[in-house]
């Protein structure tokens, strides 16, 4: 009989990995997917529409920033004009007056409707009572669903010469103030508005945040011997880092379109040194002067520089902080 050997590798040494063979990657996949998924994507139909038709077709119409529109002629202008419309608003005193209202405008509403709601976030995290908690939640979020008009209509009543907050500084010997004839108090009767409107549905988000903070966090950081407010620096606010950025880069890309609604809702030829922004003097200029092609020119150096801003906020929030939209 015939006998077979069989070589053993030597003791304390390794056989090596069987040798595997890279497959390359199968065609037509987003085609399995797509008819094995195609409910899931059928819902995303009508959202694309809306984009596509609303909001990326209109940016042909910004052609007639550089030819001479008039109304009845061609959609896309009679004549090319090259930078006139540009060069006219950039020597328009008007103009630069309107870009600084904006900036005023824009940058207070930063500055107070970004961080109030991660306060007010901060502030309900740390309350016990549930009851209380839903009814501040309530309370704070109600008028976010509230009409824009409804809103200045409020704001307009309100403030009024024979409205309730003169009739309280009469109890307290003032004379009443006309809110909404004085230019100064414009952007304060704005950003109020705007925090009330917005800052209960702000707060939503961030407390949505905070619910995916791992409760070890914390119990680490007692442990250590942190008190509430070591835990709400060193855990709470990285926990909502994040969302913080998120919403903060979201805040500056639309710096510059400041509520054209409510604006338009709350000013006055009375109020325009301090009131007129870009939106609304594109408005003015577009469609009760009729400068299309003007107004046109306007409103795409105001997109050039959201669009600048959003870039540069997500490029710095990348490097400095690892967190950004793309």
């Amino acid at each position: 009989m015939s006998t077979t050997t069989t070589s053993a590798s030597p003791p304390g040494t390794q056989e090596p990995p069987p040798k595997t063979v890279a497959r390359p990657a199968r065609r037509g996949g987003w085609r399995r997917a797509l008819r094995r998924d195609w409910q899931l994507y059928s819902l995303a139909v009508l959202p694309l529409l809306f984009f596509l038709v609303f909001r990326y077709l209109p940016m042909i119409g910004n052609v007639i920033a550089f030819r001479r529109f008039q109304p009845g002629g061609s959609l896309f202008g009679e004549q090319w004009v090259g930078l006139r419309y540009v060069r006219m608003f950039l020597t328009d005193p008007s103009f630069w007056q309107v870009f600084r209202n904006t900036l005023w405008i824009g940058g207070l509403t930063l500055v107070f409707c970004f961080p109030i709601p991660i306060v007010l976030a901060l502030l309900l995290n740390e309350v016990r009572r549930r009851s209380l908690k839903r009814f501040v939640q309530s309370v704070s979020y109600l008028p976010h669903f509230l009409s824009i008009v409804i809103v200045a209509g409020i704001t307009l009543q309100m403030l009024a010469t024979d409205g309730p907050v003169n009739h309280v500084l009469g109890w307290f010997g003032h004379d009443p103030v006309r809110f909404i004839q004085e230019p100064g108090w414009f952007r304060t009767i704005y950003v109020g508005s705007e925090v009330w409107q917005t800052a209960g549905w702000g707060t939503i988000l961030y407390l949505a945040a905070l619910t995916t903070i791992d409760e070890d966090l914390y119990e680490a950081a007692r442990i250590d011997g942190a008190n509430r407010w070591r835990q709400i620096w060193h855990v709470t606010l990285p926990g909502i880092r994040p969302t913080m950025i998120t919403l903060l880069i979201l805040n500056i890309g639309t710096f510059m379109a400041v509520g054209f609604e409510k604006v338009l809702l709350l000013y006055n030829p009375l109020t325009y040194p301090t009131a007129d922004v870009i939106p609304t003097y594109v408005y003015r200029m577009g469609v009760e002067s009729n400068s299309f092609s003007y107004a046109a020119a306007i409103g795409l150096f105001e997109a050039v520089i959201g669009l600048v801003l959003i870039t540069s906020a997500n490029t710095l929030s990348r490097r400095t902080v690892g967190t950004s939209l793309w």
